[in-house]
């Protein structure tokens, strides 16, 4: 392919969204997550702490988890597409610091990516961009046919 014929990036990543039964998803919906790029490269979100705290007044554990999940699945699914199906096997969480209010922002790279495996870390930070949480996601990579896509 040419460099003119190239499909931009843009174009890939909301192919991929669009093709998605439910995008935004409704656990998403619930938290407040909001994707805000998404591309081969890296996937990023944000997230309110407001309404995503435990009993303390802080931001849950357990939603820096799920934010992780969001950002580090698309990636993989991404990354699959469009003959693959990323499946998670494997999430861990290093929480680093509290955090009591504002928006937090998942990002997440690529450590690997193959042919039947992925693995995605994701970095999850204040708004004063410092990290709040070190995740990993390992995603399994299927053929279409395999998950009747």
């Amino acid at each position: 392919m040419t460099e003119t014929t190239k499909p931009d990036a843009n174009d890939e990543a909301r192919a991929f969204l669009a093709e998605l039964p439910d995008a935004d998803g409704a656990l998403n919906r619930k938290m407040g997550i909001s994707l805000t790029e998404v591309s081969r490269e890296r996937v990023v979100a944000t997230m309110p702490v407001e309404g995503n705290t435990q009993p303390f007044g802080l931001l849950h554990g357990g939603a820096s988890v799920v934010l992780a999940e969001t950002v580090g699945s698309v990636a993989a699914g991404l990354a699959a597409w469009p003959d693959g199906v990323a499946v998670g096997v494997d999430i861990n969480a290093t929480h680093h610091r509290s955090v009591t209010s504002g928006t937090v922002t998942g990002m997440a790279t690529p450590a690997h990516v193959g042919r039947s495996s992925s693995v995605w870390e994701v970095a999850i930070t204040d708004e004063a961009g410092r990290r709040t949480c070190t995740a990993r996601i390992t995603c399994s990579v299927l053929p279409r046919s395999r998950v009747g896509l």
